[in-house]
């Protein structure tokens, strides 16, 4: 099948590893040119064709100076990817029945929320001229709340409805957006040293491994196993191709049947 996205010029935020990346690469397959962000690139991420610039999206101007950038010399956009997200969680905030104290929450939607609204804003007018796609990576945890960080989890709840928003307003303006939303994928969030998992187990005595495997279950994923983050890339890259123009304000959820009501 040809998506009709070769030649396309592509933004994919939270680029260097995960789904980012896994995003980055199924662009490029496709015969896209695509501008990767991230804080920092990584050796897989520089073993692409795509263009790097490092950029802090959690600092307030730096969504505007990266899309600023990506944009220069009238390059324009058709695509905007936003897949950063995540986000480190202090030990304390384990224990915390509220999730922690307001710097937690500060992070977590600065990094999930605020990043991708100050990225949409800068983006926006060049995806108008363009009659371009923004994709979202959310989260199953904005309707499956459960053992994920609960600053995370309200972040993502609210960048599924902001998006859902920007669709009824601007899908008449040509520009479509959508979200798709992951169960537990195999990335570094959950499988890094630094991960939320990591610090569970560091918390309970259990080992990381077994806490990996066991979090399908866990999340009702009728597939018992993790997705694999090529799997997300093939869905965004279905909703970022002209050859869907009907699918506006979608969330596809890639979520192994772990979100069991409508």
């Amino acid at each position: 099948m040809d998506l009709h996205l070769a030649g396309k010029r592509v933004l994919v935020t939270g680029a260097s590893r995960g789904i980012g990346l896994a995003v980055v690469r199924a662009f490029l397959a496709e015969g896209a040119s695509v501008v990767a962000a991230a804080r920092k690139p990584t050796p897989e991420l520089t073993a692409t064709d795509a263009t790097f610039i490092a950029a802090d999206l959690a600092a307030p101007d730096g969504p505007r100076q990266l899309v600023e950038a990506a944009t220069a010399h009238g390059s324009g956009l058709d695509v905007l990817v936003n897949a950063v997200g995540g986000g480190a969680l202090p030990v304390e905030a384990l224990s915390d029945p509220l999730g922690g104290d307001d710097s937690v929450w500060d992070a977590a939607f600065t990094l999930n929320l605020h990043a991708v609204v100050r990225t949409i804003r800068a983006a926006l007018p060049a995806l108008l001229e363009a009659g371009g796609a923004v994709v979202t990576v959310g989260s199953d945890s904005a309707r499956r709340p459960g053992a994920e960080p609960m600053p995370y989890t309200a972040a993502k709840a609210a960048l599924g409805n902001m998006t859902r928003q920007l669709a009824e307003r601007f899908g008449s303006e040509g520009v479509r957006f959508n979200t798709v939303s992951p169960s537990a994928t195999r990335t570094s969030l959950l499988t890094g040293p630094d991960s939320f998992l990591a610090l569970v187990a560091a918390g309970t005595g259990v080992t990381q491994e077994s806490l990996v495997e066991g979090l399908p279950r866990q999340n009702g994923m009728l597939t018992g196993e993790l997705i694999d983050p090529e799997e997300i890339a093939r869905a965004v890259l279905l909703l970022a191709s002209p050859t869907m123009p009907s699918v506006i304000g979608a969330d596809w959820a890639v979520d192994a049947g772990a979100v069991k009501s409508s």
